[in-house]
C-alpha cells in the first residue's frame, strides 16, 4: 500500500503531534497541505503515557487539555529552607500526553481529511525518485505501508547522541499517589526539593505536582551519568514520600519513568535533502533543565508557517547560541563537581525574581538580564569551566 502526501510526520510524541495539529489548523489563506502522521502502533514500540510541563501566560492553545496549572513554585534547599515564589503572569502547566493526543486527534478529524493518522512502525526513510522521500512502515498486522511525501519530519529518538563534551542524563520515576486525608497544597508546585540523598556526581531532587489535596504526581529525579534500576528509583521514592513529605497510607495509582539527555552536543536538523528532524532529536531539550515542550512549540510553529507559505521548512535552532554556551559551561561544571548543584539552583531561585528566571530558563531573556542573573552564580568555578571547556574532546554516547 502506498500513500501520497505533501508532508509526512514520523512519530506521535510532543513534536509530531504539535506539528500535525498546526498543519490541521492552517491560518486563513494558507496553503492546504495533505499530511500523514505515522504513529507507532499499540505495543512495545509505543511510548507509555507521560507528563509534559511548561510555563506560559493563561489562555494558551492547549489549555482545554491541561490536567492542572499553578502560579506558585517552591524550591527546598538541602538544608530544608524553602523559597516560595509567585510567577504571575505566567502559569506552570501540566499536560498529559494522552489528553494532548486526543486534542490533536480532534483537530485532525476536523481537517476534512487533510491530515490523516496511520498507526504503523517506521523502519526506514529513503529518497524518492524525482524528489521527496519514501517512508517505509509496517502496521501491527504486518501489512506494509509506504508514504511518498515531498517533505518528511522525523521526531523519533536518535539511537546514538551526537558527539558532545558533556553528557548527563535527567532520569526520573514518578508515582501518581492518592492519600486518605488532605496533605497536598494544590496551589503550589514543589519544583525542586533537594532534601534527597545526593549522588556522588550530579544532583537529585524531589518534584511534586499536586492536582488536589489528596492527589499528586510525586517524582524522584537525578541529573547524573548513571541510570538506576527500577528498584533503585522506588527506594528513593519511598524515602522521599515517607521521610521528607511525611506521607502515610498512600495508594500508588500509576507510574511514569523517563530519561532525558542533557548534553552540549550539536543536533543536526536535516537527515537528507527532504528529511528534517524535529523535537528532542533536533535539539529542542534545554540542556541545563531538561524542559522541552515550549521549545518544541516554537520549532513546530516555525516549520508549519514555512510550509504554509511555501518557504524552505528547515527547523530553527530552538535555543540561542548564547543559551547553548551557558548550558555547556554549567553541564561541564556539574559533571566535574566544580559547583554544588542544589546550592546553585537554590541560590538562583532565592536571588532572582521567579518570572525572570523562568524566562531565562526558556531562553527569552536579553543579554543584560543574562548578565544580571550571572551575577548570582559562583563565578570562580564557572569561569574555570568556561576556560577548560574548549579543550575537552567530544565523544559519542548512546541515547539512554
Amino acid at each position: 500500500m502506498e500513500l501520497e502526501a505533501d508532508v509526512a510526520v514520523v512519530g506521535a510524541g510532543a513534536a509530531g503531534l504539535s506539528l500535525a495539529l498546526r498543519l490541521a489548523r492552517p491560518p486563513a489563506h494558507a496553503r492546504r497541505l495533505d499530511t500523514v502522521l505515522l504513529a507507532a502502533p499499540p505495543g512495545p514500540g509505543r511510548a507509555a503515557p507521560r507528563t509534559w510541563c511548561f510555563w506560559e501566560p493563561d489562555g494558551g492553545p492547549y489549555d482545554e487539555a491541561l490536567t492542572a496549572s499553578w502560579q506558585r513554585l517552591r524550591v527546598h534547599g538541602a538544608d530544608g529552607a524553602a523559597v516560595t515564589a509567585g510567577i504571575a503572569p505566567l502559569h506552570y502547566k501540566m499536560l498529559r500526553s494522552d489528553a494532548f493526543e486526543e486534542l490533536a486527534g480532534r483537530a485532525m478529524a476536523a481537517s476534512g481529511g487533510r491530515v490523516a493518522r496511520v498507526d504503523a512502525a517506521v523502519g526506514r526513510i529513503t529518497p524518492a525518485p524525482g524528489g521527496g522521500a519514501l517512508v517505509h512502515a509496517r502496521r501491527a498486522d504486518g501489512t506494509r505501508v509506504a508514504v511518498r511525501a515531498r517533505r518528511v519530519f522525523d521526531s523519533r529518538p536518535l539511537p546514538r547522541l551526537p558527539p558532545a563534551r558533556t553528557t548527563l542524563f535527567q532520569h526520573f520515576r514518578g508515582w501518581f499517589v492518592r492519600t486518605a486525608r488532605p496533605v497536598f497544597d494544590p496551589s503550589v508546585v514543589e519544583l525542586m526539593d533537594f532534601r534527597t540523598p545526593q549522588p556522588a556526581h550530579g544532583l537529585s531532587f524531589g518534584y511534586v505536582l499536586p492536582v488536589g489535596p489528596c492527589e499528586a504526581l510525586v517524582e524522584y529525579t537525578e541529573f547524573s551519568g548513571r541510570l538506576l534500576d527500577r528498584a533503585g528509583y522506588d527506594r528513593a521514592l519511598r524515602d522521599y514520600a515517607g521521610r521528607v513529605l511525611g506521607l502515610e497510607g498512600y495508594e500508588v495509582t500509576g507510574c511514569e519513568q523517563g530519561v532525558i539527555p542533557m548534553t552540549d552536543a550539536g543536533f543536526p536538523r536535516r537527515a537528507a535533502p527532504d528529511v528534517y528532524r524535529i523535537g528532542a532529536c533536533a535539539g529542542a531539550t534545554r540542556p541545563s533543565t531538561g524542559y522541552t515542550f515550549s521549545a518544541v512549540q516554537r520549532q513546530t510553529a516555525a516549520v508549519a508557517a514555512a510550509l504554509h507559505s511555501g518557504r524552505r521548512p528547515l527547523p530553527p535552532r530552538p535555543h540561542s547560541a548564547r543559551a547553548r554556551l551557558m548550558d555547556a559551561v554549567l553541564l561541564h561544571a556539574l559533571d566535574r563537581g566544580r559547583v554544588d548543584g542544589p546550592a546553585f539552583f537554590t541560590r538562583l531561585f532565592t536571588r532572582v525574581p521567579a518570572p525572570r528566571l523562568l524566562r531565562f530558563l526558556d531562553g527569552r531573556t536579553g543579554l543584560a538580564e543574562d548578565l544580571g542573573i550571572g551575577a548570582h552564580v559562583p563565578v570562580a568555578p564557572m569561569l574555570a569551566s568556561a576556560l577548560t571547556l574548549p579543550f575537552v574532546p567530544r565523544r559519542t554516547s548512546p541515547a539512554a
